[in-house]
């Protein structure tokens, strides 16, 4: 959970730093905040928020979904950075197995003109020793 801070927005309200992002676990003046319940009728009845001496004020739904939001950010940047490394590693792997290919065919491309080469030289000599007889 995160306790940093950014522009004032909502229904919560840090009344002299702006507006705290996530779950608070300390005040800005460094007193531990506190989960509390509603009890006033002109609030909603029996919501938790989190408090501080009046330094500090935020639901504890929406500081909820203020560390969803973060998650979901943080989780969509390392599906690209997994996607980037996959990527890579393929391309890599592509490579090396494009080239183990390429050897493979020069490979028996040079045994196959040895073997061609062998089996003239033997049709050449067969005919030569048939004249012969």
């Amino acid at each position: 959970m995160s306790n940093l801070s950014g522009a004032s927005t909502g229904s919560s309200s840090a009344r002299s730093r702006g507006r705290v992002f996530g779950v608070p676990k300390t005040c800005h003046c460094g007193e531990q905040v506190m989960e509390l319940i509603s009890n006033q009728t002109t609030i909603r009845i029996g919501a938790t928020f989190l408090a501080n001496d009046n330094h500090t004020f935020k639901w504890v739904d929406e500081a909820h979904l203020d560390e969803i939001e973060a998650l979901k950010s943080k989780t969509a940047r390392l599906e690209e950075k997994l996607e980037a490394v996959t990527s890579e590693r393929m391309n890599e792997f592509e490579k090396k197995l494009f080239e183990r290919v390429e050897e493979a065919l020069a490979e028996s491309s040079s045994m196959t003109k040895k073997m061609v080469i062998v089996v003239v030289i033997s049709c050449v000599v067969m005919v030569g020793f048939s004249k012969l007889y």
